[in-house]
């Protein structure tokens, strides 16, 4: 039964090839565009990592009062504490230090992942090639083996894909390494590391290490949270300065910040394809309904010689569920492409290196669901009211009703009001989406990025170990890189390279004990900064070149921090104390900084420092030599495109230090904004949203077309009966519009309604207004133009029936 009707639906679409085409094409660009985002989804969110029980493995954090989260970093003996915790099956611990990849032209800049030697037994996913790191490879208390895993990256561009790389040598820092392994391209990507060596624990206490842990089966992360904080309590009280004070262990999952910035964006995006979808199925339900009124008098033959209405209703849906998986099949070969083209504006570093996003099993097994549902769906409606007809009436008729039964008209009517709806609803979603992101392309900086790069330095290990020493090694590249061909002027930023930059630090202000450790974010520069960012100077002055040399205890600040804390008075001539800023580490300060006074000398213009969304904070500019890490950023201004520079950049590098190495990716300015959060959800989502509104808009027309197309065939007759009585064209015209504004007009006004009513919640995601001025109406108008334009060719030829032909039209 079930192949029979098969095989005569099959004949009736085959028999119907335009109408078969234009359904195909509505479902395959609704069900294309739904699986591509739930690929995206299901890739991102619901099963991003292939590691042995990934919903077990947690990283942690200390949750202080203020909400803020800082990673718990254990050393050698915590972890074994931890490691038997009856909560616990097992901890790795984890270090990203840099090393430079020798023997080569220039030093390049390696990110090595120290990982210790149960790693890969406890992310339970073998290297591609070789062996990972073993216990024998860093027992306790003895020196680590020199052995070392190259990431898949890494060895496809330094080896080239060579199968027989194990067993070669690898030269880091001077020192010679043998290649064990070459990991799965999946595999510990989320390190984002080049390289792999094996870690060492000891029993040195100031040797801190990230970790992760594995829950035991059954373990819950509440419950987790509550074992682990007595004895993280224990650490900090052993090691106070590894922990804030009064903290909470949170633990969290691989994923989590993939979710916190992404997943409303993800499942705004999955809404929006579900409009599309359902504007799709409104357009078969209306090609359906359209068709049904050729087949009135099969389906009537039919139903008058025995077939019960169920037996009509099941050849329908059979029909319209072989349209879906037709539908369906070509929209996952669309998805395949749709979802290579999000990939190129996926934002890069939202989601782990190591995901393949793409259309897997799962993926497909819920197209086959949408398939089902819409099948059903659009194709119930149309089945229930061609069911209906009463075959006697059909069958004496001989000929199609003047004006076609009104449960159809209502039906159409319905059908296309919610696809206009639905559509107008995309269009100003889409207006929206690029409207924020204009804005956001076009929001006052405050420093210019244009011919600008970063390049960052990091020390070799165990060199320059003193604050003088630092400071000359510093100003003495500083000197080679402003006497590179086509570099105007060379500063150093150790961490304010913004949009997002500074440390947050407190501060206090002498003589103003209310304001008393407030935090603003602390820049470490030389006075050439302001310069090359072109932020100008609104009072008072930099500090000098001489200043910088010596350390001297002066400081810039931001207007947003004159007008916060000196609302009405002159804050130049003001001091202010830094009681954070101190040696620790390989940081190096001048001597006695924490407890000396800073002298503000100068205020500059606000420039962008919490990101491309969020207001100018309170900022402090001091020189670079009162704190100096074990590598700094330099940003070079030039008056040529300035990535063509960085060869000639890292030539210089190289004459003044054969060992110094730079970052293997040299970014300009543009380049760090482009990359900051705010940014790529921006363009994420004007981007598909556009592409959706368009698409709507396509099946909208296409609806519009149809209905239009059917209400003409339907009232041919009529049409030649009142041309035939003298009715001229332009009567006619108006008719057949008259009756499609009422759908439009309605659809137009429920949109609206729609889009004032889910303002509030898109505004969560989208910045731009859904009710601005020129944006609803804007959106209308291009919506009505096209509804216009969908209705004009049927009303045209309905004008131009011959009335002869129309008046004996069956």
């Amino acid at each position: 039964m079930l192949l029979r009707d098969l095989r005569y639906a099959l004949r009736q679409l085959v028999k119907s090839p335009v109408f078969t085409l234009t359904a195909l094409l509505s479902l395959s660009l609704g069900i294309g565009a739904t699986t591509a985002i739930f690929s995206v989804i299901y890739s991102t969110l619901l099963n991003p990592y292939p590691f042995k029980d990934a919903d077990r493995i947690f990283g942690a954090v200390a949750s202080s009062k203020t909400g803020d989260g800082e990673t718990i970093v254990l050393n050698g003996p915590q972890i074994r504490l931890v490691r038997k915790s009856p909560v616990v099956e097992d901890v790795i611990a984890f270090d990203g230090p840099s090393l430079p990849l020798t023997g080569g032209e220039f030093p390049e800049d390696v990110e090595v992942g120290l990982i210790t030697p149960n790693t890969f037994a406890f992310l339970g996913d073998p290297p591609l090639l070789g062996r990972g790191i073993q216990p024998a490879d860093a027992s306790d208390g003895q020196q680590p083996q020199p052995v070392v895993v190259l990431s898949d990256q890494f060895w496809r561009r330094h080896f080239s894909a060579n199968r027989d790389v194990i067993g070669q040598s690898l030269q880091l820092n001077r020192k010679n390494y043998r290649i064990v392994g070459v990991a799965e391209p999946r595999w510990i990507s989320w390190f984002g590391k080049d390289v792999y060596l094996p870690l060492g624990l000891t029993q040195d206490a100031n040797s801190t290490h990230a970790v992760l842990l594995r829950l035991k089966p059954g373990v819950s992360q509440n419950a987790a949270n509550a074992a682990l904080q007595p004895l993280m309590e224990q650490f900090a009280r052993d090691e106070p300065t590894q922990f804030p004070e009064h903290f909470q262990v949170a633990l969290r999952g691989l994923n989590d910040w993939v979710v916190r910035r992404m997943g409303s964006t993800l499942y705004l995006l999955l809404g929006g394809v579900a409009l599309l979808l359902s504007i799709g199925c409104g357009n078969v339900s209306i090609l359906l309904l359209a068709r049904g009124t050729a087949r009135e008098h099969e389906l009537a033959v039919r139903m008058a010689i025995g077939a019960q209405r169920g037996r009509i209703v099941r050849q329908l849906l059979t029909e319209s569920l072989l349209l879906a998986f037709s539908g369906a099949a070509l929209g996952v070969v669309l998805a395949y492409g749709a979802v290579v083209a999000i990939k190129v504006i996926l934002p890069e570093h939202f989601f782990a290196p190591g995901v393949s996003i793409g259309v897997k099993l799962p993926v497909l097994l819920f197209t086959a669901g949408i398939a089902i549902f819409t099948g059903v769906l659009f194709g119930l409606l149309p089945a229930l009211q061609l069911s209906r007809q009463q075959p006697g009436n059909v069958l004496q008729s001989g000929m199609r009703r003047i004006a076609g039964s009104v449960r159809s008209r209502k039906l159409h009517n319905a059908l296309i009001c919610g696809q206009i709806a639905l559509t107008l609803l995309l269009l100003a979603g889409a207006g929206a989406a690029l409207q924020g992101f204009q804005r956001l392309l076009h929001a006052p900086l405050g420093y210019d990025p244009r011919k600008v790069i970063s390049i960052w330095i990091p020390l070799p290990e165990n060199s320059y170990t003193s604050w003088r020493g630092r400071t000359a090694y510093f100003e003495q590249l500083q000197a080679t890189l402003n006497n590179v061909p086509g570099v105007t002027m060379v500063t150093i930023a150790a961490n304010a390279t913004p949009p997002q930059s500074g440390w947050k630090m407190p501060f206090v202000v002498l003589g103003k004990s209310q304001i008393s450790q407030t935090t603003a974010l602390v820049h470490e520069v030389g006075p050439e900064f302001f310069g090359v960012l072109h932020i100008p100077l609104m009072e008072g002055r930099i500090w000098s070149e001489t200043e910088n040399h010596n350390g001297a205890h002066l400081a810039v600040i931001n207007q947003t921090f004159a007008k916060t804390y000196f609302p009405n008075e002159d804050a130049v001539g003001h001091s202010i104390k830094l009681p954070k800023l101190k040696s620790e580490g390989d940081v190096f300060a001048s001597a006695s900084i924490a407890d000396s006074w800073i002298q503000i000398v100068g205020v500059v213009g606000d420039s962008r420092n919490e990101g491309l969304r969020n207001p100018v904070s309170p900022a402090i500019f001091i020189p670079y030599t009162l704190s100096i890490p074990a590598g700094t950023v330099f940003l070079v201004r030039s008056e040529v495109p300035p990535m063509g520079l960085q060869s000639e950049v890292r030539r210089a590098i190289a004459k003044v230090n054969s060992d110094q190495m730079a970052a293997r990716v040299i970014a300009d300015l543009d380049h760090w904004i482009s990359d900051q959060p705010e940014w790529q959800q921006e363009h994420l989502v004007a981007w598909l949203f556009a592409a959706f509104a368009v698409l709507a808009l396509s099946l909208a027309a296409i609806g519009l077309f149809s209905v239009v197309s059917y209400a003409v065939a339907q009232r041919t007759n009529e049409f030649g009966i009142r041309m035939a009585l003298g009715a001229q064209r332009g009567h006619i015209l108006r008719i057949v519009f008259a009756r499609a504004a009422v759908s439009i007009g309605t659809g137009v006004i429920i949109g609206m309604l729609l889009t004032v009513a889910m303002n509030t919640l898109l505004s969560k995601w989208v910045t731009g207004n859904l009710l601005d001025p020129l944006l609803l109406p804007g959106s209308t108008l291009l919506l009505s133009m096209v509804a216009a334009i969908a209705c004009l060719l049927p009303a045209q030829r309905a004008a131009k029936v011959d009335p002869i032909r129309a008046i004996r039209y069956e």
